[in-house]
C-alpha cells in the first residue's frame, strides 16, 4: 500500500481522537456498554492491490491500485468485560489496473493490460479487544477471519486470458487485523479503524492452457487491503 494513503488515514485517526479528547468532559452514554447485544453500521474507503507470487523467472505483474468503498452492518455481543465478538456483513468495492510483464505477451495494451473489478460480498466474524474506557474514549485492537464471495470473479467465464479475460474464484477466505477507537458522542457511539485485509486463499483461476504467459508464471495471487471503516453504534 502506498505510504501516503497509509499516513491520510492515520492522520485521521489520530485527529479525531485528540479533538474529543480534549473537548467535554461530561461522560456520554454511560449505560452503552451494558447490554449484551447491540446494533450498528459502518461505511468507509479501501484500497486494495494483490499480492503476486511467482513461479518462473522474467515475469512480473504490476498492479495499479485505486480507492474503494466499504459499507455494511455491526452485531456486536459483549463475551466478556472488555472482549466483543462482532459480526461485520457487508459489501467492499475496488478496482485495479494489472500490467503483465513477460517476453511471450504481445507487446500492445490489449494484450499486456487488465482492469480487474471487484464486488465483495463480506462476512467477518471478529474480535475486538477494548482498553479501560477513560472519559468518553477507549482504544480498541481487532481482528478475525472472513469469508468473501466475488461477483466480478468471471469464473464460469468459457474465456480466459487469450480472449481478453482475466478470471478470479468466487468464493475466498481472508484475515484482517485493525486499531481503533470508541468515541461516545451524546447519542451514538463513533468508532473510526484501521484495518488490514490479506487473502489466505489463491484467488486466481489460471487459463484453460497450461502454458498461458499471463497465468502459468504466477504461484499465488490474493488480496492485500488496507481499509478506513467509520463505525456508527
Amino acid at each position: 500500500m502506498k505510504i501516503k494513503f497509509l499516513c491520510f488515514v492515520s492522520f485521521i485517526l489520530l485527529s479525531t481522537s485528540s479533538l474529543y479528547s480534549q473537548r467535554d468532559r461530561v461522560e456520554h452514554l454511560p449505560n452503552f456498554d451494558k447490554p449484551q447485544l447491540h446494533f450498528g453500521y459502518y461505511l468507509g474507503i479501501n484500497k486494495k492491490g494483490f499480492k503476486v507470487a511467482y513461479d518462473l523467472p522474467d515475469s512480473y505483474v504490476e498492479v495499479e491500485e485505486s480507492l474503494g468503498f466499504n459499507i455494511g452492518v455491526v452485531v456486536d455481543y459483549k463475551l466478556l468485560e472488555n472482549l466483543n465478538l462482532r459480526f461485520e456483513p457487508g459489501l467492499s468495492s475496488n478496482t485495479k489496473k494489472l500490467t503483465f510483464s513477460n517476453p511471450v505477451i504481445p507487446d500492445n495494451e490489449s494484450d499486456r493490460v487488465r482492469d480487474v473489478s471487484g464486488t465483495y460480498m463480506r462476512l467477518p466474524l471478529l474480535l475486538k479487544y477494548s482498553s479501560k474506557r477513560l472519559d468518553n474514549m477507549k482504544a480498541f485492537v481487532i481482528g478475525g477471519v472472513s469469508y468473501d464471495f466475488n461477483f466480478s470473479s468471471n469464473q464460469n467465464n468459457v474465456n480466459d486470458n487469450f480472449n481478453g479475460e482475466f478470471r478470479m474464484k468466487k468464493n475466498n477466505f481472508m484475515y484482517e487485523v485493525g486499531v481503533g477507537v470508541d468515541i461516545y458522542l451524546p447519542y451514538f457511539k463513533f468508532s473510526p479503524s484501521l484495518r488490514g485485509i490479506f487473502a489466505i486463499n489463491n484467488e486466481l483461476v489460471y487459463d484453460d492452457a497450461p502454458s498461458s504467459p499471463w497465468t502459468r508464471p504466477i504461484d499465488y495471487f490474493g488480496t492485500r487491503g488496507v481499509f478506513l471503516n467509520l463505525t456508527f453504534e
